[in-house]
């Protein structure tokens, strides 16, 4: 259940079966679960590009053209490699032996993605280790050994304390503070033993760390990154030179080109086959509907027009269309006027329907230049879409709405300067008045309500 609430201020807000979603999360599940057709899309069939996706698509040929794009990327890729080993050959050469020095310099000197910290860290330890020990011995003095130690103070405090709580008793929670104070400064005294007696001032480690870091800002200077950065210099100039390295040998970059485009070869050759065989059932079905359409004697064809590779194939895929008996096919967009466009793209819509599997169908005006008999096959023809998928059709001919399971009718109305959309269902007795006010306008007589009572109890058998 999708449900989208548009406030008067502009903001709005999304939901999917009850929880907030976001606009995109929308469009990307409305992909799946609605088609849209509106009364101009008809002249998207004009572009080669979509009259290919209709052929591919009534085909089932959406994971093959995948594959044969993808595998004319990786030849294109590998030849242009190729092209490029041969014409920069001398250039190729000077980078390889800089890029296999620095690789080789790196490697010795080993850089590690979490290194350069805990150095710095230890260095400066190990710099200052006479003055941290000193500074230690001198605490530990003045809290326990010297004559006048805080020790001994506070403990001369706890006992004057101590002898007067008696005389007070508020005096005892001073006294548990004092306690606390002293057991915190023992373990202190404690703490600090430990750590003199494991400090050592090491002057090679010490030297050792200088080196390192010595070392790294040399490096690190030399090719103008930072320390902690030479790590991830060296996984990057290491995948150059295996890039280098796969381009500077020729034999081997070429059996890899002859392998890739022996494999687009095979699929581009699949996907034709497959193309010509889907065309000629394509092309005889939307044949039969264009009779049904008053293009008697129209035929359609599916050219395949053979081109150089490329992501799309080795054929390029175009509509012809011969409007009546006797009259040669030719491209679409060369013969086709605005209505038997119209009712061509409808035909190309009812044949590929039956293989869209999304479950609702939009069609908004589509049948817009169509009357008379034609309208009438066009309702025919959608009732026909809503079979087995929810169809909702938006319409101004009373011949197509006849055709409709449901009717219901949106009319706008205004009040205090604004205007309000309404969308009701359409019970019978209103299914025909609107039915005839669509036949006759605003005036609606016996006449006009006795056609459109037979119009509809046609369409509803």
């Amino acid at each position: 259940l999708i449900r989208r609430v548009i406030y008067a201020d502009g903001r709005s807000r999304a939901f999917i079966n009850g929880t907030p979603a976001t606009i995109s999360q929308l469009k990307e599940i409305g992909e799946f679960l609605v088609d849209i057709y509106s009364q101009h899309q008809h002249h998207a069939l004009l572009k080669n590009t979509m009259q290919r996706q209709i052929l591919d698509d009534y085909a089932g040929l959406q994971t093959l053209t995948m594959e044969v794009a993808n595998s004319y990327n990786a030849w294109h890729k590998l030849n242009s490699q190729w092209l490029m080993s041969k014409k920069n050959a001398s250039s190729i050469a000077n980078e390889l032996a800089d890029v296999r020095d620095m690789v080789r310099e790196l490697k010795q000197l080993a850089p590690s993605l979490d290194e350069w910290l805990p150095l710095q860290q230890e260095h400066n330890k190990l710099s200052n280790g006479a003055e941290i020990l000193t500074a230690c011995e001198l605490s530990l003095n003045l809290i326990s050994e010297h004559e006048v130690s805080t020790l001994s103070q506070l403990a001369d405090v706890y006992q004057h304390l101590s002898e007067q709580v008696q005389n007070d008793p508020q005096l005892q929670e001073i006294i548990d503070g004092v306690n606390t104070a002293i057991i915190s400064l023992e373990e202190t005294v404690r703490n600090l033993n430990k750590y003199i007696s494991r400090a050592e001032i090491d002057p090679e480690r010490l030297n050792e760390i200088e080196n390192r870091i010595q070392a790294l800002h040399s490096t690190a200077r030399k090719y103008r990154v930072q320390p902690e950065q030479l790590a991830a210099l060296l996984v990057e100039k290491q995948a150059r030179l295996d890039e280098i390295l796969s381009m500077s040998d020729d034999g081997a970059l070429a059996n890899l080109e002859a392998e890739a485009l022996k494999n687009y070869h095979r699929l581009a050759l699949d996907l034709t086959i497959k193309r010509q065989t889907a065309s000629s059932i394509m092309a005889s079905r939307i044949t039969h509907e264009m009779q049904r359409l008053s293009l008697v004697g129209g035929q359609f064809k599916v050219g395949l027009l053979a081109q150089d590779m490329s992501a799309q194939g080795n054929e390029s895929v175009e509509f012809l269309v011969a409007g009546h008996a006797g009259v040669e096919a030719k491209p679409l967009n060369k013969v086709a006027s605005g209505g038997e466009l119209s009712r061509i793209s409808l035909a190309i819509r009812v044949t590929t329907a039956s293989l869209n599997d999304t479950p609702t169908m939009i069609f908004d005006e589509v049948d817009v230049g169509i009357g008379g008999g034609v309208a009438e096959v066009v309702g025919q023809l959608l009732k026909q879409v809503g079979v087995n998928r929810q169809a909702l059709v938006i319409t101004h001919l009373p011949q197509v709405a006849a055709q409709g399971t449901h009717h219901l009718q949106v009319s706008k109305t205004q009040k205090n300067n604004q205007t309000t959309s309404n969308i009701r269902v359409l019970g019978h007795e209103e299914r025909v008045l609107e039915i005839a006010r669509m036949l006759g306008g605003v005036t609606i007589t016996e006449t006009s309500k006795k056609h459109a009572l037979e119009m509809l109890e046609d369409g509803t058998r």
